[in-house]
């Protein structure tokens, strides 16, 4: 019967052909329809730019990429997954708990093809770009440098989050992407690859653009800078860091220093302004993902990625993800001379309202975590409350709030079940400039020089509590936050000190684990809090790190099978 089926249609078809010798009536454009040709014209090159752009803020919650909030924060130890227990988005609960992560998680599949869909839509740009003249596109090579630029960042997420990737370049015809393995490029060349996009674009773009948003040369040399500070630790196959490449971290130092040197760029007089509508663009945002809202569009083009992580109270609605670890909470911690507690931070715990008062504090706390009986988002009248807490028995009482917004916010826009915002997303702050350069110095061995930039990031933390007010006027938690010595500056001591402020600082924003991977601690850091976290949340009982394996997820299983079996599985795997 079924041989019968397709003799019959093979019949059909062949009447079919030899019924039309005149097969014009099949060369119709469609209507609607641009050919490959029509794209080719500097107008439309300009739509394949933006394009390459509108992907930077296309992620969705279930694979969220603009703050990688479930990779570098929840996988890194500063953050629970949150939601309504361990089954909402479980693939979150996998990578939290590293133990239970697996191949085929369908979340981590859909998060390579989103990076991927960007990847092609910077090459598709790109090969118009190449063949394109110059005279009939005079904006031809700053745009082939904002391309590549963000080609670069598509390829960095990937590279941090899987390692080993295919890297497919516009040289490559699409009927050759399946000839393209993973495993290609060595550690090394990857890297270097991903470098020259960005080289490329510091030298073809401008110091400024006439249009906000676009990549300028700075950007592309602060992101040169961290592409190379990330490759300057040298990794085994394994993943385990072999050696610290010097000439890669000086030339970190010249690329921040350019940086600094452009004059501007400078830190916020107050740290609450980062992750204020008003703070968007501003001084401190080397490179920012562009978010807007009643602009023409359905619903606007907010932050998918964080949607989620709104807490459950009649304001908002949903949904209760990312919460702040104890371990972050207690980190915040400081001594009397106002310094951080490196080891003995998490002896206890902060948890009831008088221990943000008997303790002495960080103010980047307030800034970074809701608390109960504390300000929400610096409105004295708007008090977080346990009954906003979706699943405080799992997660306990702490919510984030760097990637949130009050409700009044001009920016706020409910898409429901869902909460968003158009608030940017800063991918690079100037802050985070500074301390590459400070721990490039410090593994130069020149850690005094590291040390007045350091202090700088803590004077501004020090001069952050006008907005962290009760309604009486006095402070919301016992603020003392002092600026480190050169008496006890020794290299050591600089690079526990480098790595716990870059902790305090960007708390939340998406890079601890990314940080522990390259600076090679992981998993000793890792199995350590867990350890000791699992005391406190029982759904961490089973939790483990194992090393050569959980610095990077697995390559997704329907990427090899789609390869036929050309990619290559990341060790342990």
């Amino acid at each position: 019967m079924k041989i019968f089926k397709i003799s019959a249609v093979a019949l059909s078809l062949l009447a079919l052909a030899s019924g039309c010798n005149d097969n014009k009536f099949l060369d119709v454009q469609p209507v609607g329809a641009l050919s490959d040709e029509q794209l080719n014209t500097a107008a439309n090159i300009e739509k394949q730019v933006i394009a390459a752009y509108s992907q930077l803020g296309n992620d969705v919650y279930r694979a969220p990429y603009t703050s990688m909030w479930p990779y570098g924060n929840v996988r890194g130890g500063d953050a629970y997954k949150g939601g309504n227990g361990t089954a909402d988005v479980d693939a979150f609960h996998f990578y939290e708990t590293f133990t239970f992560n697996r191949v085929d998680v369908g979340n981590t599949d859909e998060l390579w093809f989103l990076l991927y869909i960007g990847v092609s839509r910077c090459n598709d740009a790109l090969r118009r770009l190449d063949g394109v003249d110059a005279a009939a596109m005079p904006t031809k090579a700053v745009r082939q440098g904002e391309v590549r630029f963000l080609r670069g960042h598509y390829y960095f997420l990937l590279k941090e989050l899987f390692k080993r990737v295919p890297y497919i370049d516009q040289s490559v015809p699409t009927d050759k992407y399946g000839e393209v393995s993973n495993v290609g490029l060595n550690n090394e060349e990857l890297w270097t690859k991903i470098a020259d996009d960005f080289r490329f674009a510091v030298a073809n773009l401008p110091d400024t653009q006439p249009e906000t948003g676009r990549v300028t040369k700075s950007a592309a040399q602060a992101y040169l800078a961290k592409t190379l500070l990330y490759q300057a630790y040298v990794q085994s196959e394994t993943h385990a860091v072999t050696s610290v490449d010097q000439a890669k971290l000086q030339e970190v130092v010249t690329l921040t220093n350019q940086v600094i040197a452009s004059g501007k760029y400078s830190l916020h007089p107050d740290f609450a302004t980062n992750f204020l509508t008003a703070g968007d663009n501003g001084v401190e945002s080397v490179f920012a993902i562009q978010f807007s809202r009643n602009d023409g569009t359905p619903k606007g083009r907010t932050n998918r990625g964080s949607q989620l992580n709104y807490p459950m109270n009649p304001d908002y609605g949903c949904c209760g993800f990312h919460q702040p670890s104890q371990n972050l909470v207690n980190s915040f911690k400081t001594d009397a001379q106002g310094l951080p507690l490196f080891n003995t931070f998490n002896n206890s715990d902060l948890t009831t309202p008088a221990d943000f008062q008997v303790n002495t504090v960080d103010p980047r706390l307030d800034h970074t975590i809701a608390i109960p009986s504390h300000p929400y988002k610096y409105l004295p009248t708007f008090i977080f409350q346990t009954s906003w807490l979706r699943d405080q028995n799992t997660y306990g009482v702490y919510m984030s709030m760097k990637e949130t917004v009050l409700p009044s916010d001009p920016s706020f826009q409910k898409t429901p079940p869902f909460m968003n915002s158009s608030k940017n997303w800063a991918l690079i702050r100037f802050a985070d400039v500074l301390l590459w350069k400070a721990e490039a110095l410090i593994e130069l061995n020149r850690a005094s020089e590291a040390l007045p930039i350091i202090n700088q990031i803590r004077q501004r933390a020090q001069s952050s509590t006008a907005r962290l007010k009760t309604t009486a006027g006095t402070a919301t938690s016992n603020y003392n936050i002092g600026q480190y010595g050169a008496a006890q500056w020794t290299q050591s001591y600089a690079r526990e000190a480098l790595r716990f402020e870059r902790r305090l600082e960007f708390a939340m924003e998406g890079y601890r684990f990314f940080d522990l991977v390259r600076w090679g601690i992981a998993g000793d850091y890792l199995n350590a809090y867990f350890d000791k976290e699992k005391t406190k949340r029982l759904y961490l009982k089973d939790a483990r790190f194992t090393k050569g394996r959980d610095e990077y997820l697995p390559i997704p299983i329907n990427q090899i099978n789609f390869s036929k079996g050309l990619y290559k599985q990341n060790p342990g795997w």
